[in-house]
């Protein structure tokens, strides 16, 4: 599999704009708990502050465990994790937001943990290009050895995204940031797990694969 020459990012940048993802991810929910909070304190809207807590709280709390499989550790060097836990992942991400269903597709299996994360975030490339909600379809196969996997997005205003694209086939015009960290990660942890990535864009629907590589 030849290296993708898009993929210039330093150890230490890499970190540092993965942990500003991730931030950014969790910073408007806890923003939203801390209003809530202020508004208990003020008196006289206690259902509705209540209301907001709990749901900004979850908001949080769905995101923070996502992003532990998606972009964390997870368990030691060359640890394997069970892609139950990431079709849970998945499933309560989308919905906390309560705009698109997930249906997954796929024998559970215990696989090499860089595959997880490679699914998980080839799932949050295809959410981002539908910004309206709609539908996402994860199917995997053979997931332990000759690992296919396959993420079909369906829903309005869908389109590729741009930066994906960009990283995926193209040239790199700006320098890689927060906005764009993610799916740069995507597109590595294919790389690092021996997978080649495609995409197929119809008027119904976003197709996106990752197949391992035979070079």
């Amino acid at each position: 599999m030849s290296k993708n020459p898009n993929l210039t990012l330093a150890g230490p940048d890499l970190a540092a704009l993965l942990c500003s993802r991730v931030c950014h991810d969790v910073i408007s929910p806890v923003g939203a708990i801390n209003n809530g909070l202020e508004l208990l304190d003020e008196g006289g809207a206690d259902a509705d502050a209540m209301d907001l807590i709990r749901t900004s709280a979850l908001n949080a709390s769905v995101r923070l465990k996502f992003a532990r499989l998606a972009f964390g550790a997870s368990g030691s060097v060359g640890a394997s994790i069970d892609t139950g836990e990431a079709e849970r992942a998945a499933k309560d991400f989308a919905a906390a937001e309560k705009k698109t269903e997930v249906v997954w597709i796929g024998q559970r299996a215990i696989i090499a943990k860089n595959r997880v994360k490679l699914l998980l975030n080839l799932f949050l490339v295809a959410y981002g290009s539908i910004p309206r909600g709609g539908t996402i379809e994860v199917t995997m196969e053979n997931p332990e050895l000759d690992a296919t996997f396959k993420i079909v997005a369906r829903g309005r205003l869908m389109r590729l995204p741009p930066k994906f694209v960009e990283i995926c086939s193209g040239t790199v015009e700006e320098a890689i940031d927060a906005h764009s960290i993610q799916p740069y990660y995507t597109v590595l942890l294919a790389e690092e797990s021996g997978m080649e990535l495609t995409y197929h864009a119809t008027a119904e629907e976003l197709i996106y694969t990752a197949t391992v590589s035979n070079s």
